[in-house]
């Protein structure tokens, strides 16, 4: 069995390290490379070099259903086209592999182990749809009201992981403790959240035996030593719960910084289903890796969208500049970076 999960070596929240950083970009194989998705590989891999640190390259490949075949190549190919590179990863290798979610669940259970041993997890078989039902309670981002403290069960016998008679037909929820999770993030400022009264106990393990996201990411992580999360806004609202999670499997929370979201015309986060905002469907149509990257840059604050290249990018790249506001995306974007 692979080894349990080593703090990871992080300063202070929000506070940059003094060693060389880990970062690492961590895309789902649900498609091709979105632009949302190249601005954050380019800013966590930016952000990482510049500090003379590692980089990671992670498949978030959990959800069999939904990941497309093919997809995690692809997008590897598009991010090796637009000049990134990593130093562990699916295709070159590294001492905390494997480096796709489906193939570390021997490390998700021995995470799981560690925290019911520890008094934070309990099976639960309540639905969402029961918990929808709690119509009096306030609704959390999900549509789902915070997991009342009344429905944990008051105790459990030793052991209950390994008695199939417990676990049969449970998610296994993580017990979380009131009492106000704070942080700075590097691109939003201070954030404080007390995630007992936002979400509750939240899910680590489906009932139908899948792990969830923020399991899995927080162990990948920790067994990677990350040192710097830096991604999409859109992931801010998970912050909280995941450094709650770190603090009971022991690890010391990474720095974090999360990135403004692309939107459209119509001021809309945008679809991963645009086909036409891809890496690949940029490239396709013309576009130069250059004139994109100086693109993606601008919309970190980076300067003017003067074609560079991520090396150039990374020289002279401040996380400081990044500014939380959403970046709007022009409609004809191949037509403006496109280089005959």
């Amino acid at each position: 069995m692979p080894a349990p999960l080593p703090p990871a070596p992080a300063p202070a929240l929000g506070e940059p390290t003094s060693h060389p950083p880990v970062g690492r970009f961590a895309p789902s194989p649900t498609g091709d490379l979105h632009v949302g998705s190249a601005l954050a590989a380019l800013a966590a891999w930016a952000s990482a070099r510049r500090q003379g640190g590692r980089f990671v390259w992670r498949v978030e490949d959990l959800d069999g259903p939904r990941a497309v075949p093919g997809s995690a190549e692809r997008q590897i190919a598009d991010a090796r086209w637009l000049g990134l590179d990593w130093d562990e990863g699916p295709d070159v290798g590294g001492p905390d592999g494997p480096y796709r979610q489906s193939e570390r669940s021997a490390i998700y259970e021995a995470a799981l182990r560690r925290l019911a041993d520890g008094g934070h997890l309990f099976p639960c078989r309540v639905s969402r749809a029961d918990l929808r039902a709690l119509a009096s309670a306030p609704h959390g981002s999900d549509g789902l009201p915070p997991y009342p403290v009344s429905l944990r069960p008051d105790a459990l016998p030793a052991a209950w992981l390994d008695d199939p008679a417990a676990v049969a037909d449970a998610a296994l929820r993580f017990r979380v403790e009131a009492g106000t999770v704070a942080f700075t993030d590097r691109v939003v400022g201070e954030v404080s959240e007390d995630v007992s009264t936002s979400v509750g106990d939240f899910v680590l393990k489906r009932r139908d035996g899948v792990y969830a996201y923020q399991l899995a990411v927080v162990v990948d992580d920790l067994a990677m030593g990350v040192t710097e999360v830096v991604r999409g806004m859109d992931l801010l609202d998970s912050t909280a719960r995941q450094i709650r999670l770190i603090e009971a499997l022991g690890g010391t929370p990474p720095t974090y910084a999360h990135l403004p979201l692309l939107v459209g015309a119509d001021g809309e986060k945008l679809s991963k289903r645009d086909e036409g905002l891809t890496v690949r469907s940029l490239r396709e149509a013309g576009v130069a890796p250059e004139a994109l990257v100086g693109w993606l840059a601008a919309a970190l604050g980076q300067g003017d969208a003067r074609p560079r290249t991520p090396a150039a990018v990374a020289a002279t790249f401040e996380i400081g500049r990044v500014r939380p506001a959403p970046v709007p995306v022009p409609a004809d974007l191949a037509h403006r970076l496109h280089t005959p």
